[in-house]
């Protein structure tokens, strides 16, 4: 497989304070180029795209940074989690007090009914 020029449409440019790989681009051996592409394999050769450094230095940098922004993910999502129950019981209180509401009317109803 060869290079046919369609990945010209899809080069990356080097990204600024962050590395290549974990600002989301892949780079094809075939074409030599890094691309901002989604898929596994290139748009171009259909050759499979790199995703990770094959350098030592470069992995264990990559690594540290995917740890680093899981770290972040879980300490930002209790706080997530604390606004979604309180949203629920407000909910569930409204719901409550609608249903209370509705039986207490109906009660007075029934009373007025029958006198």
């Amino acid at each position: 497989m060869t290079c046919k020029g369609i990945c010209s449409r899809y080069k990356a440019q080097k990204p600024v304070g962050t590395g290549r790989y974990a600002s989301g681009q892949r780079r094809c051996q075939i074409c030599e180029i890094f691309i901002k592409w989604e898929g596994l394999w290139c748009p171009c050769c259909g050759y499979r795209l790199r995703t990770k450094p094959r350098n030592l230095k470069y992995k264990a940098k990559l690594r540290a940074r995917v740890e680093a922004e899981a770290q972040e993910a879980i300490a930002v999502q209790p706080n997530i989690e604390v606004a979604e129950e309180v949203a629920a019981t407000k909910v569930k209180r409204t719901r409550k007090t609608k249903a209370a509401i509705e039986v207490e009317t109906g009660a007075q109803e029934a009373i007025s009914i029958k006198a």
